[in-house]
């Protein structure tokens, strides 16, 4: 894994790039520049995990149905003006690629947004991008579907089956191979610790 060659790969496709080599650096960094603003989060392991809801729950307006469980925050969430998710995998040559099922968060990345942030850790970085959708339908979709507690066959042994299940969360493949025309700006925080899925 080649992380500046990624940064810079990501950089040459539109994409703002923030390093930090910690979680706490990059929550505070998130915390110190959102004030005032309403923001939407999508499902996202690493930004529950890591502290990034924490460092902006208290100054802004988060909609996040990790944490308001009624049945429209999600699709208020998807019209906040400022977006956050995580990606399901980042291809050293720049690509970001993120799997859903209702495609809520794929659309908030990709329309009418201010500012999109996509929080990852290195561990979401893949060799080329044939590697990284391989990463996301492999890797990220199964446990993803473990932990939401589906049932399809990959929560079964961890692999992906291309199923017809009706409870599939990886319908749609979203991959951003550069900044969406109808975003102000995108803006990847990369942490150099394993976060997420």
């Amino acid at each position: 894994m080649n992380i500046q060659e990624t940064i810079k790969n990501m950089e040459k496709r539109g994409f703002i790039v923030r390093y930090f080599e910690t979680d706490k650096e990059a929550a505070k960094y998130l915390g110190d520049t959102l004030t005032g603003k309403t923001v939407g989060i999508g499902g996202s392991v690493t930004i529950r995990d890591h502290g990034f809801y924490d460092a902006i729950k208290d100054n802004n307006n988060v909609l996040w149905h990790y944490v308001d469980t009624a049945p429209d925050t999600s699709t208020k969430a998807f019209h906040a003006p400022i977006y956050i998710s995580s990606a399901n995998a980042i291809a050293e040559t720049g690509e970001i690629i993120n799997i859903d099922g209702r495609g809520n968060r794929a659309a908030a990345i990709m329309y009418d947004k201010e500012l999109v942030y996509i929080i990852a850790g290195v561990n979401k970085i893949a060799p080329t991008l044939e590697d990284a959708m391989k990463r996301a339908r492999e890797i990220a979709a199964p446990l993803n579907a473990k932990r939401i507690g589906t049932k399809t066959p990959c929560v079964a042994d961890g692999k992906c089956h291309d199923c017809n299940s009706p409870e599939r969360i990886c319908n749609m493949a979203v991959t951003l191979m550069g900044r969406p025309l109808g975003i102000g700006r995108l803006e990847v925080i990369l942490v150099n610790q394993d976060m997420g899925y």
